[in-house]
């Protein structure tokens, strides 16, 4: 339980922090300055910043900086990230140094530098992980690599099928079939090919522990052959040299968001066409549930966890919605082809509405999250009490 909230606040904390630095950085870069930089959610501890005769200063709680020439750098409380004012939602600032007083193209780079802070993020921490080895399919293992812990792993499970029923789960490994263990994927596609209709014995690990239980293949339609109704891949343990590591770092990346973008156009396809939801989607709850189970795999899971993270969080925020930063850029489009800005107050009024929406969604899928891991739940409360 311990592990879990620890490693979830750093998880979040880290990819708030990249978020909001992408942000801060292309902002000064540009000559913004910004109202405040924080560590953490306020309420403010302290904070220090420049007068306006260059003198630094602190200041503490609420208390405001009249005073200030430039962006406060703050401490606050709460540890969860930080964030950055860029004062865009002031009418009044119109000066040089004011984000509306900077041309549409900078304040759309300012806006849109927090999401690729995040890809860059995902990049950096899958390149660490195959620096010191990380877990893999192996069927397009880049040249250079060392590969360590082979295993046969259930990558997928067809509902319904006899693997479905049998209660083989994502992710579980395959040790042996009837005491016989195979070299690779292949060899055990064809021997339970060979075996359709009779009774096996399939022996798999489960995180630490050995599960035995038997299944009969039958004919696949989707594959053209006997199985039980699993897609499995050959794994292992993948670690590349340094520059090697940065290379696949950065091609894996690109890879996986693709892959996400085309589950969010499935996913929002499926709302739209009203077929409802084709997956499963985490909430806060969620996410911490299985970034706890990341921890106790080791640490290379937590980095390949915190990088999906990182993508999904860089695509969903750049998202045309209200409130988001996507939704921040459609209004800088608008301005663009207008030729005059929204009205400010519209603008804000949109923004909060968008905002309200958000926290309802989280909160129907916090709700959804609570009832899925209803047992994870029940053994920490049985734990404390």
């Amino acid at each position: 339980m311990f592990l879990t909230i620890i490693t979830f606040i750093l998880v979040l904390s880290i990819l708030v922090f990249a978020h909001e630095l992408g942000h801060f950085f292309t902002a000064r870069m540009f000559g913004l300055k910004p109202r405040e930089f924080g560590i953490g959610f306020p309420p403010r501890a302290f904070g220090v910043y420049k007068d306006k005769e260059g003198k630094w200063k602190k200041i503490y709680g609420k208390a405001e900086a009249e005073d200030a020439s430039d962006t406060i750098y703050s401490l606050n409380w709460f540890p969860l990230g930080g964030f950055v004012n860029l004062g865009e939602d002031d009418v009044e600032a119109e000066g040089p140094d004011s984000f509306v007083g900077k041309k549409i193209w900078q304040r759309m780079i300012i806006l849109a530098a927090g999401v690729s802070m995040n890809i860059v993020l995902a990049m950096f921490l899958i390149a660490v992980g195959f620096m010191i080895g990380m877990p893999q399919a192996l069927d397009d293992v880049g040249g250079g690599a060392r590969v360590s812990d082979r295993k046969i792993q259930i990558v997928n499970v067809i509902a319904d099928g006899p693997a479905a029923k049998a209660g083989i789960k994502v992710g579980d490994v395959i040790l042996d079939i009837n005491g016989r263990q195979f070299s690779d994927y292949h060899e055990l596609q064809k021997f339970a090919d060979d075996n359709t209709g009779k009774d096996l014995a399939y022996k798999v690990k489960r995180n630490d522990k050995e599960v035995l239980t038997h299944m009969v293949p039958t004919y696949m339609q989707e594959a053209g052959r006997g199985g039980v109704g699993i897609g499995i891949a050959e794994t292992g343990i993948v670690r590349y040299p340094f520059f090697i590591a940065i290379w696949e770092g950065v091609k894996t990346t690109v890879f996986l968001t693709w892959a996400i973008l085309v589950a969010f156009y499935e996913l929002f396809k499926g709302l739209i066409l009203g077929h409802g939801l084709s997956g499963d989607i985490a909430g806060p709850v969620g996410i911490a549930t299985m970034t706890g189970q990341a921890a106790r795999m080791g640490f290379v899971y937590v980095l390949q966890f915190t990088a999906m993270l990182s993508i999904n969080l860089a695509i969903i925020n750049f998202l045309p919605f209200p409130a988001l930063d996507g939704g921040r850029v459609l209004f800088l489009f608008i301005e663009k082809i207008k030729g005059r800005p929204v009205k400010r107050e519209w603008e804000a009024v949109i923004h909060n509405v968008g905002f309200a929406l958000l926290m309802v969604l989280v909160l129907f899928v916090t709700f959804k999250d609570i009832s899925k891991f209803a047992g994870f739940f029940k053994n920490i409360f049985n734990k404390l009490f």
